[in-house]
């Protein structure tokens, strides 16, 4: 399943693509649904860095997936690897509860769309294989499983666009301050 989303943030490109690359953990207060983003690990080296963040949620469980998802299972390692000549970000997401089951990868781009505002285009993939979720009844797995990749896409999908938009609020934030 493909992932794509283009926003605007106004400001220019070199802030917000430092503010997103070295302060994405502040933004977590600015985003509904994020209860944190944890710097794991950071490796800088000269085309960019890498870092690994471990984003944890803050969501509702429906009542289909709860004898399925626990609350523990709404966090994802989000390994970044940054080329900063070229201004955009390589992901992969990997969710522990589900390491074989969910594939998610993608790229962030940021490009200067005047003096002050600078687009953001996400593009990506997902890969939801449900029927070998643990717990999920294989006769069950064919009902249930629009039902769970609805749910995660939902988790993923707008939280990644939402970042954005809580990104610029912390640069305004940043600029009053």
């Amino acid at each position: 399943m493909k992932i794509q989303s283009e926003s605007h943030i106004h400001h220019p490109i070199d802030r917000v693509y430092t503010s997103y690359r070295d302060h994405l953990s502040h933004v977590a207060p600015y985003t509904t649904d994020i209860k944190e983003i944890i710097v794991h690990a950071r490796e800088d080296r000269p085309e960019g860095p890498k870092i690994h963040n471990i984003w944890v949620a803050d969501r509702e469980i429906p009542k289909i997936a709860t004898g399925i998802v626990k609350p523990d299972m709404l966090r994802w390692d989000d390994f970044a690897d940054w080329n900063d000549a070229a201004q955009h970000v390589d992901w992969v997401l990997n969710i522990p509860a589900f390491p074989d089951q969910v594939k998610c990868s993608g790229r962030n781009a940021f490009f200067a769309d005047g003096p002050s505002r600078t687009r953001v285009v996400l593009t990506g993939d997902l890969e939801i294989n449900v029927k070998s979720i643990p717990g999920v009844p294989r006769i069950m797995a064919s009902r249930i499983a629009p039902k769970i990749e609805a749910f995660i896409v939902k988790l993923i999908t707008p939280n990644l666009e939402k970042v954005n938009e809580s990104l610029e609020r912390f640069m305004d934030d940043q600029l009053k301050g």
